[in-house]
């Protein structure tokens, strides 16, 4: 097995040898901008080890996982739209750089961008890997518009906030580890294991990044700190606080949430008291180990040698303790 590292630099060299320098200059400056200002790369680097854990040659795998990786990036072009996140990895959001309507259309080309990255798999490998796309791809547009729902819609419970972000994040990393598995002749049973393992790592991976869109730090995690309290996203810190609070706390989350002549720093602050308060961090650690335990299971479950497995056990435990 290789290790993530040399899965990581092999991915980079390969992303880096594709020409994306067209015209016009409007879509595709934006796509080699966003594609250059990094990323952990984490769903091609799971494809191509998915495809090493089961004795692939991850050759086969190097422009579906690039598919992915464009796919992953479209998504945060038009995230980022309609979260008017003005930052992304520590930079500016490509419609705050250029314009909402650059950032459509070159989100747009990405997507086809894709495809034709995924179309230059093995034609033996074709049909199953556009169906794990077309499928993934599906869910993943799901996911935004129950996002998008939720900003509006007042009763949204944790078990609806879960099934989101398994369809926003969750599927496409569970289908980049299917995608490599599959390439590698993997049998269905297999497939199953490793995608479920992928799914669970997602949920957890998005709950890490629910806290540290609060606790963590801005210049290391790339993203504005209390972004999501600004934009009053049903996170699962969202959704608990409002669970557990009663009396003053109750009435000045609520306050915190409505009141649309607070400032911002105020309101973030205000609302970080009463997450410390009612130990909504700690609920939210427990939820997370909750779903990196059932991702091992599955993991687990896999018959293959242990050793093998070692590597996607050890990427996966430093994603649930990450700090950015």
């Amino acid at each position: 097995m290789h290790t993530f590292d040399f899965l990581l630099n092999k991915f980079q060299v390969s992303l880096s040898k594709e020409n994306l320098d067209f015209s016009p200059d409007e879509i595709y400056k934006p796509i080699s901008y966003t594609l250059s200002i990094g990323g952990k790369r984490l769903r091609p680097v799971l494809a191509l080890m998915a495809c090493d854990l089961f004795g692939g040659n991850i050759e086969d795998v190097i422009y579906p996982a690039i598919g992915i990786e464009v796919f992953h990036n479209f998504t945060l072009l038009h995230d980022d739209i309609m979260d008017k996140a003005p930052i992304r990895r520590g930079k500016p959001s490509v419609y705050k750089k250029w314009n909402t309507n650059i950032a459509i259309l070159s989100g747009d080309t990405m997507f086809a961008l894709a495809y034709k990255f995924i179309c230059k798999a093995q034609i033996s490998d074709l049909r199953n890997i556009l169906d794990i796309f077309n499928n993934t791809a599906i869910e993943v547009c799901e996911g935004q518009q129950f996002d998008l729902n939720y900003e509006t819609q007042k009763n949204v419970s944790i078990n609806d906030y879960i099934k989101m972000i398994h369809l926003k994040t969750a599927v496409l990393i569970g289908a980049s580890l299917k995608t490599g598995a599959s390439i590698a002749g993997a049998p269905e049973e297999e497939l199953e294991k490793i995608y479920n393992f992928g799914a669970n790592l997602g949920i957890a991976f998005q709950l890490r990044d629910d806290i540290l869109d609060v606790f963590g730090n801005e210049t290391e995690f790339g993203k504005k700190t209390g972004g999501d309290i600004i934009t009053n996203k049903k996170t699962f810190l969202y959704l608990k606080a409002f669970e557990l609070a009663q009396g003053d706390d109750l009435i000045s989350l609520t306050n915190c949430f409505t009141d649309k002549n607070i400032d911002d720093s105020t309101k973030v602050k205000s609302v970080i008291d009463i997450y410390n308060s009612l130990n909504v961090k700690d609920l939210a650690e427990k939820e997370i180990n909750n779903y990196s335990q059932k991702a091992f299971y599955h993991l687990d479950s896999i018959i293959i040698d242990n050793d093998k497995k070692q590597f996607l056990r050890d990427i996966a435990k430093k994603l649930m303790v990450r700090k950015y």
